[in-house]
């Protein structure tokens, strides 16, 4: 069949060359998941092939497809010495299809890896690649004048590469070390169909406009200052009072389904991560300090706090299952490179908690999580999907003891007849977890809450409670937060939602728009009684026109703006633009009020 690109073999995925004809089932041309991966890997290295030609003195490092299409760093200049910029890609595109349609055949080259590194004696970027690649048999690609390093798999021939475009460049450290070169790294995509590859552009262009960094300044949400520090956002008073209504919420919700508050510490005695196991397994991700001689360490995750209140206790099996919840601020040390808005920063507050239950206790919990996580997802009109992550490399505890943990979480999903996936290696370092994958407007998947078993630190901690024959037992600790963090949760509600929030979580709720200053009096009166009933609003009271006020006020995205004049004043009444229903109409004073107190209550949340 001439629509075969490649086969999957034992799970893995081989070209058509190193295809042994043993079983395996073909890949054929199209948008599955596999055929995408070949696809674009193939374009990412005709992107460099055309790189090349335009550049000849360009060297390359990887260049891996990616979940939405693919990228190559890479160290290249112009020839008066520039950088490349963004104008360049339609050249390096043009050259790409030019390479395509030559129709060369990619060919696969098995070479020693001592072989290979003798042949690249003068390239450093290809001798930091082959440090990466273990002893033995190392393969070549090459298409037409260009060759490059590669496990592969890739198309048969470059004809078959028509539906493509470069979409960004960027900047990338070598090997993803800030402390070295920093490479041009160029990111593209690709798809079987032009309709497809379409599509997806089509959404990009919309993801630009929803991007939340742009939205969130528009609405003076937040703001980053490079004299505070990268990855540390400033929360303003709109994006604050937002945030203060969603955190109320949900704190509601905790409380009536059992959870305490509790705070622990935000910086404790390294001691305190090595019994944890965060020294051994997570140091590269946390900040140290010395005070008085001792290392303490910033926390990145809240778990040790929560373990030194179910420690400040005797705890007897009726006390059990204890749910502890906090908002906590953790601190996390992610490189330069991979900051991005709300989505990625150095501190961030979790929506966290841990319960403390025992074994038998797993189940019912798990499922009062999972019920929990959907009213919120249900709420914000998230669709989600679920997957178990099993242990990773990186990992403390027994493989019998991650064993239980993980078929405790197979076996409550499957009573339940809960689909989802599983994600080898995906899991904490001391336990396994479900993941909650939320899809947005845009139809992209984001990992958000997550549920996790955890056997080993109770049993690190020596943590017990008296059972029913007065006798100590390990009990369990289920870590779970469902929005993951309020950054990222915000971010991609902002996104999701093109910064239209619901009545109830928008920071303000109501424009009041005078006419002139003989309605000041009257739109202040409005504001305290919008006040009284927990309304936010803002008096939109600056010297400008009416349809600049107004505009103001749309662009800030407030769900309701009441103009003000003559009629309003001697009436008692309000001339009403409803925004989220695209609707204009008159009311009395007492219908508007009536009218927002139940949109302010109508969420079920």
């Amino acid at each position: 069949m001439s629509d075969i690109i490649a086969y999957k073999v034992n799970g893995e995925i081989v070209d058509t060359q190193s295809y042994k004809g043993e079983g395996g089932e073909p890949i054929v041309w199209g948008n599955s998941k596999e055929a995408l991966e070949v696809i674009r890997h193939s374009c990412a290295h005709l992107m460099a092939a055309a790189v090349k030609e335009l550049y000849p003195g360009a060297k390359f490092f990887v260049g891996p497809a990616i979940e939405d299409g693919f990228y190559y760093d890479m160290r290249v200049t112009k020839a008066d010495g520039e950088k490349l910029g963004e104008d360049d890609l339609k050249d390096i595109e043009k050259k790409m299809k030019e390479l395509a349609e030559a129709k060369f055949e990619i060919k696969k080259i098995n070479s020693t890896k001592s072989e290979v590194a003798a042949r690249y004696a003068a390239d450093d970027l290809k001798q930091e690649v082959l440090k990466r690649i273990p002893d033995g048999t190392v393969s070549l690609y090459a298409q037409g004048d260009y060759e490059d390093i590669c496990r592969g798999p890739h198309v048969p021939n470059t004809k078959m590469l028509k539906f493509f475009k470069l979409t960004r460049i960027a900047g990338a450290y070598l090997g993803g070390d800030e402390k070295r070169e920093m490479l041009t790294r160029i990111y593209g995509t690709a798809f079987a169909d032009k309709d497809s590859l379409k599509e997806h552009l089509t959404m990009l262009e919309e993801a630009k406009k929803r991007d939340h960094r742009k939205l969130g300044a528009e609405m003076k949400f937040f703001t980053f200052d490079e004299d505070i520090g990268m990855g540390l956002p400033i929360w303003l008073p709109n994006g604050a009072r937002m945030r203060v209504k969603l955190e109320e919420k949900l704190y509601r919700q905790l409380r009536r389904r059992g959870y305490e508050p509790v705070r622990g510490p935000e910086i404790l005695k390294s001691d305190a991560w090595k019994i944890s196991g965060h020294y051994t397994n997570y140091k590269e991700n946390m900040y140290f300090t010395l005070i008085d001689e001792q290392e303490y360490g910033i926390k990145p995750m809240n778990c040790v706090g929560h373990i030194k209140v179910y420690q400040s206790d005797v705890r007897s099996y009726r006390d059990l299952p204890l749910k502890f919840c906090e908002y906590g601020v953790v601190h996390r040390h992610e490189k330069s490179g991979v900051m991005h808005g709300l989505f990625r920063v150095r501190e961030f507050t979790q929506d966290d908690a841990h319960i403390f239950c025992m074994p038998n206790q797993i189940k019912e919990n798990v499922y009062e999580i999972l019920d929990f996580v959907d009213l919120l997802m249900k709420t914000f009109d998230f669709e989600y999907e679920m997957e178990i992550s099993t242990k990773p490399t990186k990992a403390v505890g027994d493989d019998e003891v991650w064993e239980i943990a993980t078929n405790a979480l197979k076996n409550a999903l499957d009573e339940k007849g809960f689909k989802y996936g599983i994600d080898e290696g995906g899991g904490a370092f001391y336990g396994p977890k479900i993941d909650i994958k939320i899809t947005d407007a845009l139809k992209r998947k984001w990992q958000c809450g997550t549920v996790q078993v955890d056997f080993n630190l109770p049993a690190r901690f020596g943590l017990s409670y008296i059972d029913e024959n007065n006798e100590k037992k390990q009990p369990v600790m289920l870590h779970r937060a469902i929005l993951g963090s309020f950054e990222r949760f915000i971010g991609i509600l902002i996104e999701h939602t093109a910064g239209e929030l619901p009545f109830w979580l928008a920071p303000t709720q109501v424009a009041i728009v005078p006419i002139g200053e003989a309605h000041f009096a009257y739109a202040k009166e409005i504001a305290a009684k919008l006040r009284e009933l927990d309304i936010d609003s803002e008096i939109f009271d600056k010297n400008e026109t009416l349809n600049k006020k107004i505009r103001t006020a749309e662009k800030q995205r407030v769900p309701m703006i009441i103009v003000l004049g003559d009629a309003e004043v001697a009436n008692r009444g309000v001339a009403l633009r409803d925004r989220r229903a695209r609707e204009q109409k008159n009311q009395t004073l007492e219908e508007f009020l009536n009218f927002v107190t139940t949109k302010l209550h109508e969420v079920n949340f």
